[in-house]
């Protein structure tokens, strides 16, 4: 069975006193809020070193899946994540792509199904409670809290969000979501439209909170990332 995944399209930037000035102008405050997210992943960074990344925020998971990265300057400048959000489709996922890694854990617990099947055991139902994690040796590697400030432009669709993390790093995000795959050169039009309009300038990526976190704390984990160019 297949579920609705929607394609997460966002450019990073830091926030001026004079970008603050444009946006609160020509955009209106949503609200603010705040959330903690937890992310997962093995030992051997199995997930992240493929670029997915699996968290839990407010109770709710959800698994950023990669995408084909374009090359033109306004495509550089952004990210671009598949969204799946559905449990199920979320466990399937993740051991499929710790089976391409060869986990010896996964190798581990299908030996176990395989038993379990011939004895008429329930034991490929998808589990609601974290067993899972356990069952994959996935393990928290980052934990942070963010209060984010959320506008919307009047483009439709475009969401802008200041992030103020704890752990000391600000950051905005321009963000659009779709559907489908054919609908992201739109979203990096708008992305694009969106920038020009807050005076944003420069061709330099700007680093997300989990690179500034993981540089800042787990740096063994950021090197590894950094050599396999996921950030």
């Amino acid at each position: 069975m297949l579920f609705q995944m929607s394609v997460e399209v966002e450019r990073k930037f830091i926030c001026t006193d004079e970008t603050l000035k444009i946006l609160e102008k020509t955009a209106v405050c949503v609200g603010q809020r705040e959330f903690h997210d937890q992310y997962f992943d093995t030992a051997h960074f199995a997930l992240t070193l493929q670029d997915f990344w699996l968290r839990k925020r407010k109770g709710c998971w959800e698994l950023k899946c990669p995408m084909i990265r374009g090359q033109s300057k306004v495509e550089e400048l952004c990210t671009r994540y598949r969204e799946i959000t559905n449990l199920t489709e979320i466990q399937q996922r993740v051991r499929e792509v710790l089976k391409e890694r060869g986990s010896p854990q996964l190798a581990e617990k299908s030996k176990t199904q395989k038993k379990d099947e011939v004895v008429g055991s329930q034991s490929q139902t998808v589990t609601t409670d974290e067993t899972w994690l356990s069952d994959l040796d996935l393990k928290c590697f980052a934990e942070f809290t963010t209060v984010r400030r959320s506008f919307t432009l009047k483009e439709d669709g475009v969401q802008v969000d200041l992030d103020q993390a704890n752990f000391g790093y600000s950051v905005g995000e321009i963000e659009v979501l779709v559907t489908e795959d054919r609908d992201v050169q739109s979203a990096l039009e708008k992305i694009e439209k969106a920038s020009q309009k807050l005076g944003l300038t420069g061709n330099q990526k700007i680093p997300g909170k989990m690179d500034v976190f993981l540089q800042k704390y787990t740096p063994m984990h950021y090197d590894a990332l950094m050599k396999a160019h996921i950030l």
